[in-house]
């Protein structure tokens, strides 16, 4: 069932391009409609060919759009994501590859967002998305740069002062990392997930500074809502066994 909508699906996406790009040669500056063309060929998996498209639209345009741009990383990405699926498991230098196309994959995403934050260097969500690409890549200087400018926007203040303190936290600044997620806790209104990482995060932080008793007050929050959030209900549980 799955296999015939597919089908029918290619099928479909392959007529319209063909419509498409008919309609192109007679509209060749047609920047919507290369974007159109695009799109389909994203649909498609033909990752080449949607890149080719989205940057005749880029040229043609002649401005930037800060949209397309994102979508030639979409699909460069998603070619990388493609190709790593592709790799064959069984293949005895399987883990070389697979650590070889992740770094190239890394690689780009982050020279595509810094070439981003160049173009728009006020655009605060473009610095938050690199601030926490560099903190996945272990680029702890650089990710707390980008990520100090990114709260100042309301939006994500609070998403960036958890990576921040998660970053502190990495280098062992505890006392930084703990007044940081304090802040950020602060600010946050609702009881939702993104308040239960912060003060788990919180209470390792704590617990790291040997502040035992403090860590298992943070703990002890979430228990109360929320047991079986990651390792709360064990530690919590192991906290009162050793009260006898």
């Amino acid at each position: 069932q799955a296999g015939h909508r597919q089908g029918k699906t290619e099928a479909v996406a392959a007529r319209l391009i063909l419509d498409y790009e008919g309609r192109l040669e007679a509209d060749p500056n047609n920047v919507k409609l290369m974007r159109s063309i695009a799109d389909l060929h994203l649909q498609r998996k033909d990752f080449d060919r949607a890149i080719e498209y989205y940057n005749r639209a880029v040229a043609i345009s002649g401005t930037a759009d800060p949209g397309v741009e994102r979508a030639i990383t979409e699909a460069t990405t998603r070619k990388f994501d493609h190709a790593l699926a592709q790799l064959d498991g069984a293949a005895p230098d399987y883990a070389e590859r697979l650590a070889a196309l992740k770094a190239e994959r890394d690689e780009f995403v982050i020279a595509e967002c810094r070439h981003r934050v160049e173009r728009y260097p006020n655009d605060l969500l473009i610095r938050f998305e690199l601030g926490q690409l560099y903190f996945k890549a272990g680029r702890i200087g650089e990710a707390i740069q980008e990520l100090q400018k990114a709260q100042n926007n309301p939006n994500k203040k609070i998403a960036a002062l958890n990576y921040l303190g998660q970053c502190f936290a990495t280098r062992n600044m505890n006392d930084l990392a703990a007044r940081t997620f304090q802040n950020a806790i602060k600010e946050k209104q609702v009881f939702d997930e993104e308040k239960k990482d912060l003060i788990y995060q919180f209470g390792c932080v704590l617990e790291k500074m040997g502040q035992k008793e403090e860590a298992i007050e943070q703990l002890k929050q979430i228990y109360e809502v929320d047991i079986g959030y990651r390792d709360v209900g064990a530690r919590v549980d192991a906290y009162y066994s050793a009260q006898g």
